[in-house]
């Protein structure tokens, strides 16, 4: 009885056994199959922002240069003031330039009258002649006397029109609708011909030039395709706002640059509150439309000494690492070039402890539930 005793105590622990290695063997078996989010590759028509760094340029900007010498006698405007086309900014002292405008006066009317002289002689001459009293070589010298007078009155009034100018050109005038920038002479000092006064802004609408790689512009050119539209922009501003206007493409440069590979690309924005200022800069947003782009989560890839890698899923749920070349490295995804076709699934997340040739559980997940088409999809050109 007690050896029956011991046989069942040996046949239930080596039942026991049995069972928990076979539990464990199945939730071993259980544990190396993971379940893993996947994703379908579906081409996508996808707006991609890209961002560059804008010169704000006024549409008019222009310096304002003394033309006469002498001393700034009146400063009629102030620094960062608005002024009109043809309002006075400056005055120089003008006294030797009327002194010099009478004299070319005067000088003008000695002319006339030598001229009425010599007018008065060629008749006298003529007359004579005509009486035989003297050689008809008189008459010649007459004429010549005539011309002479004639050429002086010329370049008299020329001298008066110049003695005008100068004086004209005491008094600096706007030359259109501004603002004023700084004024490094205040009244009382000597100016030479050709010293800046100031500058002068047309700021009511601004330039913003900024710098397109080749691929970049080649890309905007295929997007923009024959629309005649213009393309619109966005600024934004130093501290991180978006300007109230928004601008439009207006035209490029004809060649690139050798030295960066880049075109220049200007734009232009109304500026009604002359928020903006000749000199400032900003952060333009071009928006192009890629049609049927394949977009890789970034999540879903990574580096391996500089080439880009992700796990495709294969036949039996076996996952293979697949190298591919992005086109453009976007803010959360990439825009593939090539090594990637639409339809292909990929391991989404969960990369950690995944190796090549691994058998996984996919647990699909739709793109569209990424947001992608929702996504703002930027990239800031450097």
């Amino acid at each position: 009885m007690k050896n029956f005793r011991w046989f069942l105590l040996a046949l239930s622990c080596v039942f026991a056994y049995g069972c928990t290695s076979e539990g464990a063997s199945e939730a071993k078996k259980e544990t190396a199959i993971p379940t893993i989010p996947v994703t379908e590759l579906v081409p996508q028509k996808t707006e991609v922002h890209r961002e560059y760094v804008g010169d704000i340029h006024a549409v008019r900007n222009v310096e304002i240069y003394a033309r006469v010498k002498g001393y700034l006698e009146e400063v009629y405007v102030d620094e960062g003031k608005e002024v009109r086309k043809g309002q006075t900014l400056f005055r120089i002292n003008n006294e030797e330039y009327q002194a010099q405008l009478a004299s070319a006066k005067a000088n003008l009317q000695s002319a006339i009258a030598e001229a009425k002289g010599a007018e008065l002689e060629l008749k006298r001459v003529k007359l004579l002649v005509e009486k035989n009293v003297i050689a008809k070589s008189e008459v010649e010298v007459a004429e010549a006397k005539l011309a002479a007078v004639n050429a002086r009155i010329e370049e008299a009034r020329s001298e008066k029109s110049k003695a005008a100018i100068h004086l004209a050109q005491t008094e600096i005038k706007a030359p259109f609708d501004g603002i004023v920038d700084r004024i490094p002479h205040k009244m009382g000092s000597l100016i030479d011909e050709g010293t800046l006064l100031t500058t002068l802004s047309d700021t009511k609408s601004v330039f913003a030039y900024f710098n397109v790689s080749e691929n970049e512009y080649l890309e905007y050119v295929k997007a923009r395709g024959k629309a005649e539209s213009a393309t619109v922009v966005e600024l934004e501003l130093a501290d991180g706002s978006y300007f109230k206007q928004k601008g439009t493409v207006e035209t490029m440069e004809g060649a690139f640059d050798e030295g960066t590979g880049s075109i220049a690309f200007r734009a232009r924005f109304q500026n009604p509150e002359k928020l903006l200022k000749h000199g400032s800069t900003g952060t333009i947003r071009l928006t192009n439309t890629v049609e049927n782009a394949i977009l890789v989560p970034q999540k879903a890839a990574f580096e391996i000494q500089d080439k880009n890698f992700v796990y495709v899923l294969g036949k039996d749920n076996v996952i293979k690492t697949r190298s591919f070349v992005p086109k453009s490295r976007l803010a959360g995804y990439y825009v593939v070039k090539s090594g990637l076709q639409s339809g292909e699934t990929i391991v989404y997340e969960g990369l950690q402890g995944l190796k090549d040739g691994a058998t996984i559980t996919p647990k699909n997940i739709p793109l569209d539930s990424l947001n992608v088409k929702a996504a703002k999809i930027e990239l800031t050109a450097r």
